[in-house]
């Protein structure tokens, strides 16, 4: 039996994403973000809201997109209930450390290992943001192999329908290996 729950942005796993934008001084603000994805190849699509963010992309149309993590739940939970237009020092709160970015006007938070560095295409009236990924930086740590290793990324989701955050973390099967037993 099934139950009909109408149209809900439910999808799963829906990634944690930490935004990180400069303002007009070159302050840092980090927010996160969890309707959003990959667009194309070398795209990223997020939906927004009126946010610091949305203002400081209007400024320096460059962002980062960090993975939020295990061992960064409450700080990428922290970003996301606390605005950098409300709290002067929600930076430094957050004791986010960040490097600007060598590819685009935006820092990099060197607590989250696997962030995206893009530059915007569009922001839409709908406050749709596409960027264009210019570069993917990770930390040498969640290598192996020199392949990015899911068990260490430990990358966190969000679950809408019940307001937590999950682990996204064991290999369960082979992309385009196990579905050939059915060929």
């Amino acid at each position: 039996m099934r139950k009909n729950f109408g149209s809900k942005p439910w999808i799963y796993p829906e990634p944690v994403l930490i935004i990180g934008t400069y303002d007009e001084n070159n302050k840092p603000n980090a927010m996160n973000a969890a309707w959003g994805g990959i667009y194309d190849y070398d795209k990223l699509e997020i939906n927004l809201s009126e946010h610091k963010t949305t203002e400081n992309l209007r400024i320096n149309k460059a962002f980062t997109v960090s993975i939020a993590t295990l061992s960064t739940v409450t700080v990428s939970d922290f970003v996301g209930i606390v605005s950098g237009s409300d709290d002067p020092d929600k930076m430094k709160k957050a004791n986010l450390h960040d490097v600007k970015s060598e590819f685009v006007n935006a820092p990099l938070f060197t607590e989250y290992p696997l962030t995206f560095e893009c530059e915007m295409v569009s922001l839409g009236d709908d406050l749709r943001l596409v960027g264009k990924i210019i570069n993917v930086s990770v930390d040498e740590s969640i290598l192996t192999n020199g392949k990015i290793d899911p068990s260490k990324l430990e990358a966190i989701s969000f679950d809408p329908v019940n307001n937590k955050y999950l682990l996204v973390k064991e290999v369960v099967g082979n992309a385009f290996k196990d579905g050939l037993k059915l060929k």
